[in-house]
């Protein structure tokens, strides 16, 4: 279709939380002078998605469906400029609604990548990026102290590359979980060993209570728990805790999305094995959400792509 003009109506892929996804109709809003409008070309399927389309999740307003985005700049706020992003140039977005046929995006909300390639899907990327970024004088008075025990719960796809950021810091690292074995080798636990000086939380369960801590912990939770987790908090208390809670909403987030790129450009993340499963918007996008609920053992993250 012809660049849609404010006002027109473009479709979205969109959910009333009752266990499905459905096409509907979204409203262009105008377009601010620091904008840009992009047509998508891929969106991830990212987990807050299933959740809020299973009922786990509060249901946001469409306009915010859909986060993980790539697409082609089509027009552009009258105060940006050629060396902000040129028509036809590709950005990775964290603003919504991605899962529109074309969307807006704020300042503060985009990149540019140099290809129109899955891999620069940026969002969850830079979600994982920007705990190391959020948390760096934190992490770094724990070099400085010598305290480096490192515990990551969770041993999926943010674990992965948040592993890979934490390869140049000299903490001596573990991962409980039970999954990408053959990527983590013997830093892989089937359970806690021990007291730790930093806990990195990525699973939604409350695991990080049965965690042993060390003095003065460093606890970073990076992710929202599907179920309300009981505890009085006394022994993070007790051990004089620092909790830090990183966000894509943190301005920390940006540099973390231009980091992202920049490492996966020059090769020092490695991808492999993390966009497994491609929708076409035309045909089978459907699947693309019922694939993503049901995990199978070759899934790890599913993508829609715009034909």
């Amino acid at each position: 279709m012809d660049t849609p003009n404010t006002g027109q109506s473009v479709k979205i892929l969109t959910t009333t939380g009752k266990g499905n996804f459905i096409e509907g109709d979204y409203v262009l809003p105008p377009l601010g002078e620091y904008d840009i409008r992009v047509r998508s070309i891929f969106t991830g399927i990212c987990r807050s998605d299933i959740d809020m389309m299973n009922g786990k999740f509060p249901l946001l307003p469409i306009q915010m469906h859909g986060h993980e985005g790539l697409g082609e700049v089509v027009e552009r706020g009258s105060k940006v400029k050629d060396y902000d992003c040129k028509i036809g140039e590709y950005v990775a977005t964290r603003g919504e609604p991605a899962y529109a046929d074309y969307y807006n995006c704020k300042p503060m909300t985009w990149v540019k990548v140099p290809e129109a390639d899955p891999k620069y899907i940026i969002e969850p990327v830079a979600c994982a990026v920007n705990i190391e970024k959020f948390c760096y004088n934190d992490l770094i008075a724990k070099q400085k102290n010598g305290n480096e025990r490192m515990l990551i719960i969770g041993s999926g796809f943010l674990a992965k590359v948040f592993f890979q950021c934490m390869q140049t810091w000299p903490f001596e690292i573990e991962v409980w979980g039970n999954s990408n074995k053959n990527f983590y080798g013997d830093c892989l636990v089937s359970e806690p060993n021990g007291a730790y000086d930093i806990v990195v939380d990525l699973k939604d369960t409350p695991q990080i209570l049965d965690v042993q801590l060390n003095d003065m912990p460093l606890i970073i939770l990076g992710s929202q728990k599907l179920f309300p987790m009981s505890t009085d908090l006394s022994n993070w208390l007790w051990k004089s805790a620092t909790i830090k809670m990183p966000s894509p909403r943190a301005d920390s987030f940006l540099p973390s999305m231009e980091k992202a790129v920049e490492l996966i450009k020059t090769g020092k993340l490695t991808l492999d094995n993390v966009w497994t499963n491609c929708y076409s918007r035309t045909n089978n996008w459907q699947d693309a959400f019922t694939d993503a609920v049901k995990r199978t053992s070759k899934y790890s993250r599913g993508y829609i792509s715009w034909d």
